[in-house]
């Protein structure tokens, strides 16, 4: 089932890879026309979202947000599928690094790095940092169920010499490449809800206390590893711009979960400025009243 399923869908993924971006936002507009006044995805999920963290903005203030984050969606969605066919040269056209003598300054430290991402803007073309870098790419994922796609987005995402890894791979990996003198440079995605256990971290996010995600944090104290935050911004439709921005170039000089607040408050300040380019699709605060 899992291979028929994909190979019905991978044709269609191919030729709306290949169409040229003027087509593929047409298409976007389509499936935004789709998502949002047709079948209505998540549409609940996205407005309790947005009414809990702004609880001061009006009906219609929300309404607008929650419109412009769905053509959001839409775009970034096609703009995932373009990814099976761009070029290396126009990705560079599209994702631009405003700052690309940081990754440079923190390389001089010759120490591995973490660079620690939010769901905002476009994540999916930041596979483009490996362009920028000396370092070995590493991107830290969840393998999807389908085996199929999961091959393929592991080669999507690794097509500019970035290597997908799961969490479980992670510290052996790393390891691993620092043995043979290899210093690699590891992207987490790390704003969601994690499961809920007993030893969880709660900290604040948009005002609200919730269980954090803070492998990150640790991984880079267990190991000694540069921090750093990519703040990415939508420039406008189909273009980006990426900051690196050094969290902490000694992590143990920090006390426990400060680095992970300091990566939230850098992901708050980019929601408050523009909060249409988050994901409010995810129940991000689905366990804030059920602390243990």
């Amino acid at each position: 089932m899992q291979f028929l399923v994909y190979i019905l869908v991978y044709p269609f993924l191919w030729l709306v890879s290949i169409l040229p971006f003027r087509l593929l936002y047409l298409v976007s507009d389509g499936v935004y026309v789709l998502l949002y006044y047709i079948i209505g995805y998540r549409k609940k999920t996205v407005t309790q979202n947005l009414r809990l963290v702004f609880p001061k903005k009006s009906d219609k203030e929300i309404a607008t947000i929650r419109k412009a984050f769905y053509h959001h969606l839409s775009d970034m969605f096609l703009e995932m599928t373009k990814t099976i066919t761009i070029s290396e040269s126009e990705l560079k056209t599209r994702f631009k690094i405003t700052n690309p003598e940081e990754f440079k300054r923190l390389e001089s430290l010759n120490k591995s790095i973490i660079v620690i991402f939010g769901h905002y803007g476009s994540w999916e073309w930041s596979i483009v940092l490996q362009q920028y870098i000396n370092f070995k790419g590493l991107g830290v994922y969840k393998p999807l169920a389908n085996k199929y796609f999961n091959r393929l987005v592991k080669n999507i995402r690794s097509k500019f010499n970035t290597d997908l890894i799961s969490t479980k791979e992670t510290i052996s990996v790393i390891n691993s490449h620092e043995a043979k003198g290899i210093k690699s440079i590891t992207g987490f995605i790390s704003d969601q809800s994690p499961r809920l256990t007993k030893d969880v971290y709660w900290g604040e996010f948009m005002g609200v206390k919730v269980p954090c995600f803070t492998g990150a944090e640790r991984l880079a104290k267990k190991l000694d590893l540069t921090t750093a935050y990519l703040k990415v911004t939508k420039v406008k439709r189909g273009f980006y711009e990426a900051e690196i921005i050094t969290l902490a170039e000694n992590p143990n000089d920090y006390q426990d979960y400060h680095l992970t607040d300091m990566f939230l408050a850098e992901v708050e300040k980019q929601i408050y400025e523009a909060p249409e380019y988050y994901f409010w699709t995810h129940k991000r605060w689905k366990h804030r009243e059920k602390r243990i």
